[in-house]
């Protein structure tokens, strides 16, 4: 009787692994660290959450990529502030480096509102990959 149940208890344990892999809500953290790539990555963000309107996005920032998310920051196409603005209100979260701040002589004060300043970018990413299983992307 144990032999016959052993394999049955294994099958119907395989058989469930996808429904609760598939409950688990999808963490996705996008890494910029370039601002001339800042509106593609917006709409790759976007386009994301249309497809997966309960997915949990991320947008670190560091270097160059901060830009973006500084108070007034716009490209040829217009402001920042409406699309980020835009994409937190659909619970994206945007994070800046400190030490690029740092580096760059510039207080959290020059950073939108909407982001929130972490101690270093490249840590930030580490973190959410190898603690808080987040995937990574890179627009």
């Amino acid at each position: 009787m144990k032999r016959a149940f052993t394999p049955m208890l294994a099958a119907l344990l395989l058989a469930t692994a996808p429904m609760a892999a598939s409950a688990a809500q999808e963490k996705v953290v996008y890494h910029v660290n370039d601002s001339s790539v800042a509106r593609v990555a917006m709409n790759n963000v976007n386009n994301h959450l249309n497809a997966a309107p309960d997915a949990k996005i991320v947008v670190v920032t560091h270097g160059k990529g901060i830009d973006f998310l500084l108070n007034d920051a716009k490209d040829d196409k217009g402001e920042f502030a409406p699309i980020v603005s835009g994409l937190k209100a659909k619970g994206v979260d945007f994070r800046v480096c400190n030490n690029t701040l740092k580096a760059r002589k510039l207080d959290a004060s020059a950073v939108n509102m909407e982001a929130t300043v972490v101690p270093s970018g490249v840590a930030e990413i580490g973190k959410l990959q190898s603690q808080e299983g987040y995937v990574y992307l890179k627009p």
